[in-house]
């Protein structure tokens, strides 16, 4: 399948789709739902320009270390829960996760009465809701230390998860703003068809096919765990590994319960492949 990739007989979407079946992602399970990278990091320009590398993520490096300043962050987050004797690790959240995909999709059946079961019943805070492709990124990518999260295969075909056709009452933000559809880059042209359009071409563009490899490496490949990760800056919560753990040996029911649980809520890492 890669040399199909190598020799554009098969596009970057169906590859990274047919990564994520072999390490067991499923559309049918949100815990362990197919997971895609971020691409862009332009979502403030008028027109989107895919020739200029500055216009694209960094693959090489996770969603944590996109900044120097919040690399060394998490860098020293890491070293500091070595002295603890804690769980050592640089993130202790995860990149996709029921409620990552079911916040993602909250727009739409049956992810809408799936993100309100998550959370008790109702939506979120207006605040914390997915409203926003620019204010989410920046969340991510800079802002938030407890936010490494990835995309869902829905962000490179399918606009209607953008749109608030349903006209769910989401809330509104303290700013005054009332959540309705999401807020899409200015060179979407407010226009989920556009978006989509643009944000395929570029997992499809020529910068992306030459370096995916490199994000794959962090999620599918060698860079998961082990010394590798430890040196991409790459390591989550040692739950979140669970083809690595072995719960058969676990004989407190309590102890099995709490890592089922934090795997549930929390999300896993792919099956390495």
């Amino acid at each position: 399948c890669f040399l199909f990739l190598q020799k554009r007989e098969i596009s970057n979407f169906d590859y990274l789709m047919y990564l994520n079946t072999l390490a067991g992602r499923s559309y049918n399970d949100y815990m362990q739902y197919p997971v895609f990278p971020w691409v862009l990091a332009d979502y403030h320009s008028e027109t989107l320009n895919l020739t200029d590398p500055h216009t694209f993520r960094d693959l090489s490096k996770p969603m944590g270390a996109q900044t120097v300043e919040r690399k060394h962050k998490f860098i020293q987050r890491f070293n500091e829960v070595e002295k603890n004797l804690s769980a050592q690790c640089h993130y202790c959240t995860h990149y996709s996760s029921a409620i990552i995909v079911a916040s993602y999709l909250v727009r739409m059946e049956p992810f809408t009465q799936t993100f309100c079961s998550l959370q008790g019943g109702s939506f979120d805070v207006a605040d914390r809701m997915f409203h926003s492709v620019k204010s989410t990124w920046e969340s991510a990518s800079r802002d938030n230390m407890s936010d490494v999260r990835e995309l869902t295969p829905e962000f490179f075909y399918l606009p209607e998860f953008l749109t608030n056709a349903n006209h769910f009452e989401l809330g509104c933000m303290q700013d005054g703003t009332v959540l309705g559809d999401v807020q899409l880059p200015p060179w979407a042209d407010g226009d989920p068809h556009k978006f989509i359009l643009l944000h395929r071409q570029a997992l499809e563009s020529d910068y992306v096919s030459a370096h995916l490899h490199r994000w794959i490496d962090l999620i599918f490949g060698h860079k998961q765990h082990g010394s590798a990760a430890v040196e991409a800056v790459n390591t989550y919560h040692p739950y979140f590994y669970g083809d690595k753990m072995d719960l058969n040996n676990i004989k407190d029911p309590l102890i099995k319960s709490t890592i089922l649980g934090f795997i549930s809520n929390f999300g896993q890492i792919p099956k390495q492949v």
